[in-house]
């Protein structure tokens, strides 16, 4: 039990994998601030999709006009996916490649120029920012993943 925790106060101390927990937690954070920008329009907005969440402007017929879809939630809701779909893959492989011993300075610029992108993402899908704006901004963090994919298996590759 004692040589587990001397690695894991290792793996604290690593530059690396620190730069990668900064950069992670910064990233799950905007994706959970996402969930709260959703709500925010679907309240101040008053279009919810479930029956219960209308209770608050009445009862039965009164209260359904308030289920249904606007196009402001709509477009959170999507960018909450979008980053469903771009976060969860670069926690995972952002976890490999920091474990995979990369230069510093080559992981902060991956985990770096991620960040910066998912960020620039968000708000080119919120404020709406014209194209290509956000398809240039998913393209370099999906690159990012991939590149950070492709030197993990370059350096683990044991088939």
């Amino acid at each position: 039990r004692k040589g587990e925790m001397a690695k894991l106060t290792q793996l604290i101390n690593n530059e690396v994998f620190r730069a990668y927990a900064t950069y992670t937690a910064i990233v799950l954070l905007k994706m959970m601030l996402m969930s709260l920008i959703t709500a925010y329009f679907r309240i101040t907005r008053k279009a919810f999709v479930n029956p219960e969440d209308t209770d608050a402007f009445g009862k039965g017929e009164s209260a359904k006009k308030y289920l249904r879809t606007d196009p402001d939630v709509e477009r959170a809701r999507r960018g909450h996916l979008n980053d469903l779909e771009n976060i969860v893959p670069f926690v995972g492989i952002g976890l490999l490649y920091a474990l995979s011993g990369p230069e510093l300075s080559t992981a902060l610029l991956h985990f770096r120029l991620f960040t910066g992108a998912r960020i620039f993402h968000t708000f080119a899908y919120l404020i709406p920012l014209p194209q290509p704006g956000r398809g240039l901004s998913w393209a370099v963090g999906y690159a990012v993943t991939f590149s950070m994919a492709y030197n993990v298996l370059k350096t683990t590759w044991l088939l």
